[in-house]
């Protein structure tokens, strides 16, 4: 008798707990459903939109942006659509030079999306011919005010220029960062590539060389930034912490 009230108690138990994880899953369940949608961006900018712009605002929607990528609450937003509704063209806001590093990745550093930005890649965020033409496409034929020269903290193509390192077609590239290594002569400690504030420095002085590079080799963009159409300005992206300094003109 005892051993038959012990296993309908049990049962009666077991019964009562499938019955509390049922309730407590749809509640779960419910809660998912009923929950508000998160609204998806899925406009691009338009000639209208862009044509209205001046590179302060520009400016301003950089900073904007970074302090939300910071902060992890970029802008959500549905790349498909954004795809469709671009292909008919294109009207960025800015052309961004980068570096080539894989541990910046433009667009979300800014958090901008598809069709806001122009992003011309390369190692130490050099200037050649390749690049200048790209700027002047992005900027004069494509209605962009803005171009950002974006160097970064631990840059590999800075430290290899301190080096002095040679191989194959990398020896060229970092020849065009040796300008920016003797702007920093004046740097009080060890000139080395081992120094995280000597090659603070490089970096800093290669960004502000590859922008007075854009004004001396293209006429076009230098024009543009004389009658105000466009502005030229530098940057300092931190690895650490995904921050982006702005250099001041």
């Amino acid at each position: 008798m005892t051993n038959k009230i012990r296993f309908t108690g049990m049962l009666l138990f077991s019964f009562i707990l499938l019955n509390s994880c049922q309730d407590t899953n749809g509640d779960e369940m419910t809660k998912e459903t009923t929950a508000k949608p998160v609204a998806l961006i899925e406009k691009v900018l338009s000639a209208e939109e862009q044509k209205a712009l001046t590179p302060e605002m520009i400016i301003e929607s950089l900073k904007d942006g970074n302090k939300r990528f910071m902060n992890n609450s970029v802008t959500a937003r549905d790349h498909s659509a954004m795809v469709r509704n671009a292909a008919p063209g294109q009207y960025p806001k800015a052309v961004v030079l980068s570096c080539l590093d894989s541990r910046i990745p433009v667009e979300d550093v800014f958090d901008k999306g598809i069709g806001d930005l122009f992003i011309c890649r390369i190692a130490g965020n050099i200037i050649n011919e390749d690049l200048l033409g790209s700027m002047e496409y992005g900027c004069k034929i494509s209605g962009s005010k803005l171009i950002l020269v974006m160097g970064h903290e631990s840059c590999g193509a800075i430290k290899a220029a301190i080096d002095h390192v040679e191989l194959g077609n990398i020896t060229a590239l970092l020849a065009k960062v040796n300008p920016a290594i003797i702007n920093s002569e004046s740097f009080t400690g060890e000139h080395i590539s081992k120094n995280k504030d000597y090659v603070e420095i490089v970096a800093n002085n290669n960004v502000k060389n590859s922008i007075e590079a854009i004004k001396a080799k293209s006429p076009i963009l230098k024009a543009m930034a004389d009658k105000g159409e466009i502005k030229i300005i530098g940057a300092y992206y931190n690895l650490s912490n995904g921050e982006v300094i702005f250099i001041k003109e």
